[in-house]
């Protein structure tokens, strides 16, 4: 599993912990290291400037392997230039930027020495991002949890690796080390994998949101524009289905008027933050709980490293398997 991100981080194997918003924190940084792959945490799950000079500290006095921090880096993220300075000061290994320009990051970064990678949907935004410098393209395909893209893996890691010269990270869908090996079937250069690390003993969100996580599957995934204003997939609790995964009609006319279309997203971002923080962290009926289809293969909760050690042999298992079916014909 040598390829041209674990040339980029110096990790053992070509995975990125992907970036999860009030679920990634300092023990799966650390454990992630362990287990020889790299991880990286949103900027935004630190409360202040302080908090997040702390915990990359923290972070880099107990991991040794390589650290990034995920930036949000349009307009909803008023502490995003400060969070880039913190970071950099603090010697993080890469970012990875969302919902926004990189253009400054990677300006910044490239002068500190940083990787830059990017998330994109689509061909033309790579090239974007690609001109702009940056060293690695995070492809967020349609199986991806979260914020997701409209554009299948099988179809969008082919395509970007024609028409890209930097190394192509497939973000989505993947929970299986079978899953790994297909996408680097496919041209990937390396994985961004968040939702089987949900269910991790190190993962400090609720035992409701990781219960939820062993008991749901890929068929109980849904896609609601009520958190962001932005397509994100969800677990289909009880609650999103009493309230629906559409915006109602005040908020859909608020974000299509263009002269408060800014601030009406940015008011749609802070109230699905605040849900998605409540549900993360207690036992509510009213629960909203972000995951991705791979949920379909979370059965248990255990620690993060045998997580990454199922990976490796179902990795291996596949391998075997495949090699004999080459054999046969």
């Amino acid at each position: 599993m040598k390829t041209a991100l674990t040339e980029l981080l110096g990790t053992e194997l070509p995975i990125i912990m992907a970036p999860m918003f009030l679920v990634t924190n300092v023990e799966m940084m650390v454990a992630a290291g362990e287990a020889g792959i790299a991880g990286c945490i949103p900027a935004l799950n630190f409360r202040t400037i302080e908090d997040l000079d702390k915990g990359l500290r923290e972070i880099k006095d107990k991991n040794k392997n390589a650290i990034g921090v995920n930036l949000i880096v349009n307009k909803s993220n008023l502490q995003a230039k400060k969070q880039l300075h913190k970071c950099l000061d603090q010697g993080v290994d890469f970012f990875i930027t969302s919902l926004g320009s990189p253009e400054e990051v990677i300006k910044e970064a490239k002068s500190h020495g940083v990787k830059v990678f990017c998330d994109v949907t689509d061909e033309k935004y790579a090239k974007k991002v690609e001109d702009l410098g940056a060293d690695a393209i995070i492809a967020v395909n349609s199986g991806a949890g979260g914020h997701l893209g409209n554009i299948p893996a099988s179809v969008l890691i082919p395509s970007l690796k024609s028409n890209c010269k930097i190394p192509v990270i497939s973000a989505g869908g993947v929970g299986t080390g079978s899953g790994i090996l297909s996408m680097l079937a496919l041209g990937a250069d390396g994985l961004s994998i968040g939702t089987p690390f949900i269910a991790s003993k190190e993962c400090g969100v609720g035992e409701d949101y990781k219960k939820a996580c062993v008991d749901y599957g890929a068929e109980d995934i849904v896609v609601t524009t009520k958190l962001s204003g932005s397509r994100c997939t969800v677990i289909n609790s009880p609650y999103v289905k009493k309230i629906g995964t559409d915006q109602n009609i005040i908020e859909s006319l608020l974000n299509k008027n263009k002269q408060i279309k800014k601030y009406a997203k940015m008011l749609t971002y802070y109230k699905g933050m605040k849900a998605l923080e409540k549900a993360a962290f207690g036992a509510t009926y009213q629960s909203v709980w972000c995951a991705g289809t791979s949920v379909e293969f979370t059965h248990q909760v255990e620690p993060l490293i045998q997580i990454v050690h199922r990976f490796k042999n179902e990795f291996t298992e596949a391998q075997n398997q495949l090699k004999k079916i080459l054999e046969r014909t």
